[in-house]
């Protein structure tokens, strides 16, 4: 919303030498959010001049332009500029003729651009000077010819400052305005809120013009028949009428001024009039041609198949729930957001019908979506409109057709009115204190609720207030509250850090996400988040090792028609980021996302039909009902790698990531988890063969599968766009999380000396290294500190089919130095396991 400063100031006693920063920090400490400043970027010295000759000169690339006299000082005075009273301008446009008072930028101006004014040769003369064009003065889009004063209905002294005279010296403030605050996109509601703020006074325009009842009645009717939540789509419908309207007069100039700086542009005196009583009081206005208009008129929902043309010359496919204005030859308007081209006020109307009413701010926000038409009327119905101003709103723009337009008040008009009576509501003593935590008087709480305009009636337990029209948010005791701290004001209230009750802090699963996120940080790898919504061929290729195809939950209104399922895989969308970095030119990449995924169980239907009240809790059997229909979502990490885990540099080759580096990313997960994660060989239909790990989590119960890691198929990686080699892995945290103990415990740093041998053991090249590794920790006892795979080799000396796998092993005793046999006993012991399980012999 922008508010020129002297609009502004009609209403509120603005204090000499108030600045826009002043305003918006006035603005800001009552809750309103300051956004720009929006000034008319021109500087003087810009006059009133008047033609008194020129001469049309034919160039030679067929263009035709006029050395033009100009007066730009009464009599021999001297010009603003310091310069002759008559000036020698060469002009391009021709729509003057001599005697037209004109606006003239004389050397040492700038216009907005910024475009500075200066003496310069063009067409074979010097011009002192520029006419200029509504455009080039910010006013509006014409540029078809220069600004005649007398189009605007101004007749002024030669040399009078052009800028003060067109409004171009003011200034407006923009503020957003939230959706609780709909009275804010007004004049009205703006100067109320400064006033809060710094206590002037406060002069409501509403209450400057009288809403004279019409004496004779224009047929109007509400037919809703399908109200949305209950609520007829309009309360309140005011019409009235003014002829003889002359369509030729000009917009002045102080209202074209006021309209550009609010951000809306000049169209025609009949349509900028209903603009400017939109902004000035918040409440829109349409306007009809009345001889365009057949019958009365019918506010009705629209029929299946009905066709609508707009004023945006749009023919629009109308839906059962928009809300239309009728008359007998069908539809005229969209309600609230749009009029129709077939009763369009245009140059020839004299004879126009006002139109200002209350439409259901849930049907106008709807319609207006439905139809991706956001208007500057749709805008404010959705936020909620004062229902009492409607009437009055009616009276401001006959009372401005009659003043500017030449216009004759009609008798002909209409009253509609069903607004439901305002409830009142019980604010208990001492309620407010109690909720924001500061000490609040009596007649605190009663000065700030009577302040904003809320009626108050005294009961045994506190009072019973009574919201205004203006203000729909108000529905309850909180929303009161926070009034009575917004107008006694937010800086009483003290910053007071919270302490934290003992016992109190993050659950041990809360604990242990962090420490896998910050370890994985630490690592080198970058936490990102993707949607959560895929396409069902991606569900089906990551969900589930198993695949080819895993139940899944579809999105009943989702965001992308491609991606309307829920994910039960966090990687492709990590792989859908990958593709997006590499498309710009970051190839190396290690990123990780924490977050749940959806893992439905076949054969449940999820979801509920039911949808509970939002203002009542539901009951123990709801609840579990609602809770039945939410599918299982477990918390993964998943981590994608592409590219060098390590540059290259001086001295040390790329190293390029690989499947051993998605599985050094699980061995930091697992021991920031404190739960240890057995690798072994597995398959996966999304995951290169043999290069691809099943993990497990251990327990007494048996192995129980957390997740896989490896590398992308090629086929895959193209498909997506991305390197040959991606390596990836996802691992099930809330498996993982339910063995990790309440606490982690550091192993004791060992003081004895180790003794270290190597073995290599020949198996069959079919068997994993990491079965064997497994069963050399479980064979060799407690001594074995150790123990680490280092060679694995099959060539020469080993029999086809055979593979010499060598072990680093480290034994360590806590209380004593081991001995070379106690070291060797322990070793054999490990080999005579591995024999009986695989096979295994001694290389020699």
């Amino acid at each position: 919303m922008r508010v020129p400063l002297s609009w502004l100031g009609e209403f509120v006693d603005l204090a000499p030498g108030t600045t826009p920063e002043d305003v918006h920090a006035a603005l800001v400490s009552v809750g309103l959010e300051e956004e720009e400043i929006h000034r008319f970027e021109l500087t003087g010295p810009i006059v009133v001049g008047q033609v008194l000759e020129f001469v049309g000169e034919q160039q030679t690339n067929g263009k035709t332009i006029n050395w033009c006299q100009v007066r730009v000082a009464p009599g021999d005075e001297l010009a603003a500029d310091g310069g002759p009273a008559v000036h020698g301008i060469v002009c391009g446009a021709h729509n003057f003729v001599v005697g037209d008072k004109v606006v003239v930028t004389l050397p040492g101006a700038v216009l907005p651009g910024p475009f500075p004014i200066a003496p310069r040769k063009t067409y074979g003369h010097v011009s002192d000077g520029m006419i200029a064009s509504a455009r080039e003065l910010g006013l509006g889009d014409e540029h078809d010819g220069i600004l005649v004063l007398g189009s605007l209905g101004l007749d002024p002294e030669i040399g009078t400052d052009a800028i003060a005279l067109l409004g171009l010296d003011d200034t407006a403030v923009e503020i957003n305005v939230t959706p609780d605050r709909g009275y804010a996109f007004s004049i009205r509601g703006v100067a109320r809120e400064y006033a809060h703020a710094t206590g002037a006074a406060f002069r409501d325009p509403a209450l400057s013009v009288t809403a004279d009842a019409s004496t004779v009645a224009f047929p109007v009717s509400v037919d809703d028949q399908s109200p949305i939540r209950g609520r007829v789509g309009a309360s309140v419908f005011v019409t009235r009428a003014v002829r003889g309207v002359d369509p030729t007069r000009p917009s002045p100039a102080w209202l074209i001024a006021r309209l550009k700086l609010a951000g809306i542009r000049s169209i025609s005196l009949i349509v900028d009039v209903t603009n400017y009583v939109m902004i000035e009081l918040g409440q829109p206005i349409h306007g009809y041609d009345l001889d365009k208009l057949v019958g009365g008129i019918t506010v009705r929902r629209a029929e299946p198949g009905e066709k609508l043309t707009t004023l945006d010359d749009v023919t629009r496919t109308l839906n059962a729930e928009d809300l239309l204005i009728t008359d007998e030859t069908g539809p005229i308007g969209l309600a609230g957001v749009m009029g129709g081209q077939s009763t369009e006020i245009g140059s020839a109307t004299t004879n126009v019908l006002i139109e200002a009413a209350n439409f259901d701010p849930v049907s106008i926000a709807r319609t207006a979506r439905r139809h991706k038409l956001p208007s500057e009327a749709s805008r404010r119905f959705e936020r909620g409109v004062d229902p009492a101003v409607a009437a009055v709103a009616a009276a401001r723009v006959v009372q401005l057709l009659v003043e500017l337009a030449g216009g004759e008040a009609d008798g002909l008009g209409s009253l509609h009115d069903a607004t439901p009576g305002s409830r009142p509501i019980a604010l208990p003593t001492g309620f407010i204190s109690g909720l924001i935590g500061l000490e609040y008087t009596p007649d605190e709480v009663r000065s700030s609720l009577a302040e904003i305009g809320a009626s108050l009636e005294e009961t045994e337990t506190g009072l019973n207030v009574t919201a205004p029209s203006w203000r729909p948010d108000l529905t309850d005791k909180w929303t009161l509250a926070e009034e009575v701290a917004r107008i006694v004001g937010y800086d009483r209230i003290p910053s007071v850090l919270p302490v934290a009750p003992p016992g109190r802090g993050l659950t041990h699963a809360q604990t242990l996400r962090r420490q896998v996120a910050q370890t994985l940080a630490a690592t080198g790898h970058t936490e990102v988040l993707a949607y959560p919504f895929v396409a069902e061929k991606s569900n089906n290729l990551f969900g589930l090792p198993a695949g080819p195809v895993v139940p899944q939950i579809r999105v009943a209104n989702p965001l992308d028609g491609e991606a309307p399922f829920l994910r039960t895989s966090i990687l492709p969308g990590l792989l859908q980021i990958a593709h997006r970095n590499r498309s710009r030119g970051i190839v190396d990449l290690a990123v990780f996302e924490l977050g749940l995924v959806f893992r439905p169980v076949a054969g449940i239907r999820y979801g509920s039909s039911v949808v509970p009240p939002g203002a009542v809790r539901p009951s123990a059997q709801l609840e579990a009902e609602l809770n039945a229909g939410i599918p299982p979502q477990p918390l993964s990490v998943a981590v994608v790698l592409t590219g060098s885990v390590v540059r290259p540099q001086p001295g040390q080759p790329a190293v390029a990531a690989g499947w051993q580096h998605a599985l050094a990313a699980v061995r930091q997960v697992a021991l920031a988890a404190g739960v240890p994660i057995t690798v072994r060989q597995g398959s996966h239909q999304a995951l290169h063969p043999g290069r691809t790990a099943e993990l497990f989590v251990t327990t007494d119960a048996g192995a129980t599968s957390v997740g896989y890691a490896g590398e992308l198929l090629p086929s895959i990686a193209r498909g997506a766009d991305l390197p040959a080699v991606v390596a990836v892995a996802e691992i099930d945290l809330t498996a993982v999380f339910a063995e990790a103990g309440a606490e982690l415990r550091a192993t004791p740093i060992a003081t004895m000396p180790a003794a270290t041998q190597d073995l290599s053991l020949v198996v069959d090249a079919g068997v994993p290294a990491g079965d064997v590794l497994r069963t050399l920790l479980e064979g060799c006892g407690p001594l074995l500190d150790h123990a680490e795979l280092v060679d694995d080799y099959r060539g020469t000396g080993v029999l086809s089919g055979r593979k010499s796998l060598t072990f680093a092993l480290r034994f360590r005793a806590a209380d004593r130095t081991l001995t070379a046999a106690e070291a060797s006993d322990a070793k054999l012991a490990g080999v005579a396991v591995a024999a009986a399980r695989f096979g295994a012999t001694l290389r020699e």
